[in-house]
């Protein structure tokens, strides 16, 4: 991997975010308005905080793009932060001076708790380990940056990724799987996807999500948080992508880092995931029923969630992210100081949300869209979108064929029944 490239910048209540991306093609159709779609859904969701009522989030492209479409140069976004404007003295890239430091401290004296430094670390967070790892005895120089206000960033970036995907018929969606042990149940998944999105929960079970909110304000009430589980599923991927010869070409390695990099993410599942660990081999591998007419191949069951060796293999890819309860709890848990080392009765608390899954859901959908982007211009290239369109075509017209010389189907069955052959592992 390594096709594309992206980088984020920007702190919680600094001015704003930015992203880079490099190694597009020229010619994808792309406009603010359809970024601004997935930034938008990243905002919904029962159970978000208040900082979603301050931001009205929106990437303007900087560069990279002319008339409407990218120019193959390296695209910039910028997403601002409109909370900036009451934390501008706290968060100033310029030193202090006498006076500014003055007024800060003042500030503190008189109740502004934004200006005073963060010492007591809160349990689950970035906080501890990030402070001791780069020296600093305020905390917020850690959570301004670990917070997952960063995944705004990354949403617009995949909102590229998105439009350049759409172009070549691949599709993303996600929704809310389960919510504080509450789980969809699939017998009862009656909801469309463009019903579900509209839903509280961007769930498509309406029994689940009844309870899922009830457990949500549950949580909510004893100063609580909840976490949950998110399924990406893409559509429309080619067999191909990825590969079984190197570790760090194996697709499901570079998704299964994607996803576990969004905060608060700690497990990553493919397909059935852990669930086949507690089959046998009979009930968990995916039947290969053969080619079409049209050339493309069917497999009876995707218990493998259109992964194998690695490589995609034509069925839709299912990604699953374990979202747990956010680290910031109304009411706090017991800690200790950073610069004192001793006990404290209660943490730090930053404004924050209750349960994040549905808005975890879209961070999954871009991360595996922006992988899955890097997977197919590493592997069909091009300078232009014209030219990785026609040579993912003809890609997919190749293998939809027979190979050249290859033997009779009968051939090869009389050989299995003989005996002829082998295979395995070892």
């Amino acid at each position: 991997m390594g096709a594309l490239r992206y980088l984020t910048a920007g702190e919680s209540h600094g001015p704003g975010l930015a992203v880079i991306l490099e190694g597009l093609p020229a010619g994808i159709p792309l406009t603010e308005d359809d970024i601004a779609i997935d930034l938008a859904r990243r905002q919904r969701g029962y159970g978000r905080g208040a900082r979603q009522a301050i931001e009205r989030d929106r990437a303007v492209i900087g560069g990279g793009v002319r008339h409407g479409r990218t120019l193959g140069s390296p695209i910039l976004l910028t997403v601002e932060n409109r909370d900036h404007e009451s934390w501008a003295r706290i968060m100033q890239a310029a030193p202090l001076t006498d006076e500014d430091a003055a007024e800060i401290l003042a500030q503190g004296e008189s109740g502004v708790k934004r200006a005073v430094p963060v010492t007591r670390v809160r349990p689950g967070h970035a906080d501890l380990a990030g402070a001791l790892k780069y020296g600093t005895r305020d905390v917020r120089d850690i959570l301004e940056r670990a917070s997952a206000r960063e995944t705004a960033a990354r949403v617009a970036a995949g909102g590229v990724a998105r439009a350049f995907l759409r172009t070549l018929g691949i599709e993303a969606w996600s929704f809310t799987a389960e919510v504080g042990g509450v789980a969809v149940d699939r017998a009862r998944c009656t909801r469309s996807r463009e019903v579900a999105e509209e839903s509280p929960l961007r769930c498509p079970d309406p029994g689940a999500e009844t309870r899922m909110v009830a457990r949500i304000d549950e949580a909510r009430a004893a100063g609580n948080t909840v976490g949950g589980v998110f399924e990406v599923v893409v559509h429309g991927l080619p067999i191909g992508l990825g590969s079984h010869v190197h570790w760090d070409r194996r697709l499901d390695a570079a998704l299964a880092g994607a996803v576990a990099s969004i905060q608060s993410i700690k497990g990553v599942e493919f397909g059935l995931g852990f669930e086949q660990t507690r089959r046998f081999g009979s009930e968990v591998h995916d039947v290969i029923e053969g080619r079409e007419p049209d050339g493309a191949w069917v497999h009876r069951s995707n218990n493998a969630g259109g992964l194998t060796g690695g490589i995609t293999n034509g069925e839709p890819l299912i990604v699953r992210g374990a979202v747990k309860p956010i680290s910031t709890l109304a009411r706090p848990l017991p800690s200790a100081d950073l610069v004192t080392g001793e006990p404290v009765e209660k943490a730090h608390y930053e404004r924050s949300d209750i349960s994040v899954v549905p808005a975890a859901g879209v961070i999954g959908e871009a991360m595996v869209l922006l992988t899955v982007a890097d997977a197919v211009l590493e592997k069909f290239g091009g300078d232009s979108l014209e030219e990785t369109a026609d040579n993912l075509r003809r890609y997919r017209g190749r293998i939809a064929r027979r190979p050249a010389g290859a033997a009779d189907p009968k051939d090869a069955e009389d050989a299995a029944g003989s005996g002829v052959g082998s295979g395995g592992d070892d």
